[in-house]
């Protein structure tokens, strides 16, 4: 009797182990089915140019084809960014961002190789600064007939002072970085209210007037409509400079004589050696700019802050050029608390009490 017993629990058991096995093996058959078969890898998305664009679902790596573009992507999403058009300036940035190659691109100076591109395997590759300003379809579909298989997603407005929120908004919903932009907005839009709001009641004849010094020399410029002096007319000064658009690159060539003759109120300097210069050479100290000690270093840290480039960089640039023009306007305004917050939030940086007094006081 006891042998029939324990038989039947062994035959039971045996069922059972069998059973067990069976499920395992099914449980790993779904797993390496899992493995292999994913969900949706792509999605369609419109761009800002009004074109369907199949990309990825999860996108980890973007180039751009130039300097707005890949500002725009670094402080929405710089762990996406995959390298630099020109190499930001050392000592403001993450060091493992500035470690990124420098690839070029399509912007003025023509330093882009399509090869190159490809053979880094982007998710996308994002088209946003032409010399108009936007993301031109002639150019958007050259790109595209390069790279292939690449998907390339245009971006209007990355060079536009006042329509910035768009494009942020923009590159926060494609990257998945929403609340990251939603915070770069809050920002820019803050500080261009505050501005706007303030000079809009500035007559025009008493608006200061502006010359934009660049060059070695302080006698390369852009005139009103430019946009590489936009914040300018954007901060309620009005810029002296009567002489032509030079497209793309700007800096118009002009004469020390047309420079007397406009005789500004404030010069807004690119060049470090010019301004180290500007307040002994001869030949300006007759311009009232010089004359009242109205000369101001447009700051550098990671990016411009007014200029080269003409991309989400200059929003910190708004708040500097308003008080320089109208020290007494904005006298509450508070800028070293709105340089850090600007670091902070758009270039992923800490700096010191030092750092932002010597940028502030060249």
């Amino acid at each position: 009797m006891d042998v029939v017993v324990i038989t039947k629990h062994c035959h039971l058991l045996l069922i059972m182990l069998g059973v067990c096995a069976v499920l395992l093996c099914a449980s790993a058959a779904c797993t390496a089915t899992q493995s292999t078969v994913s969900p949706a890898e792509n999605r369609t998305i419109a761009d800002m140019a009004g074109r369907t664009v199949v990309v990825p679902s999860e996108i980890e790596s973007v180039l751009c084809t130039s300097p707005p573009s890949t500002m725009l992507v670094y402080m929405v999403a710089p762990d996406r960014l995959a390298g630099w058009n020109f190499q930001p300036v050392e000592g403001y940035i993450p060091e493992r961002y500035m470690a990124l190659p420098v690839v070029g691109g399509w912007f003025g100076k023509e330093t882009g190789n399509y090869e190159n591109f490809i053979s880094m395997h982007p998710d996308i590759v994002v088209e946003g600064y032409t010399t108009d300003g936007g993301a031109a379809l002639a150019s958007v579909a050259e790109r595209q007939q390069k790279l292939g298989s690449i998907p390339v997603v245009a971006v209007e407005d990355s060079t536009n002072a006042t329509g910035y929120s768009a494009p942020i908004g923009f590159m926060g919903g494609l990257l998945g970085e929403e609340e990251q932009a939603e915070a770069m907005i809050a920002f820019y839009e803050g500080v261009l209210a505050t501005v706007t709001e303030r000079v809009a009641s500035i007559p025009d004849d008493e608006r200061v007037g502006v010359y934009y010094a660049e060059g070695p020399k302080g006698l390369m410029t852009d005139p009103s409509g430019s946009q590489h002096a936009e914040l300018i007319d954007l901060c309620g000064g009005r810029n002296v400079a009567e002489c032509a658009i030079t497209p793309g690159m700007g800096m118009t060539e002009v004469s020390m004589e047309q420079v007397i003759a406009w005789d500004p109120d404030v010069i807004l300097v690119h060049d470090p050696g010019f301004y180290a210069t500007v307040r002994t050479d001869p030949l300006w100290q007759e311009i009232a700019a010089v004359k009242t000690d109205r000369v101001y270093l447009i700051p550098q840290t990671a990016f411009c802050w007014f200029d080269r480039p003409p991309g989400i960089n200059r929003i910190i640039g708004i708040p500097w050029t308003a008080r320089v023009l109208y020290p007494d306007l904005f006298r509450d305004m508070d800028l070293e608390s709105l340089v850090r917050e600007y670091h902070e939030t758009f270039i992923h940086v800490s700096l010191s009490d030092d750092q932002i007094r010597d940028v502030l006081n060249p």
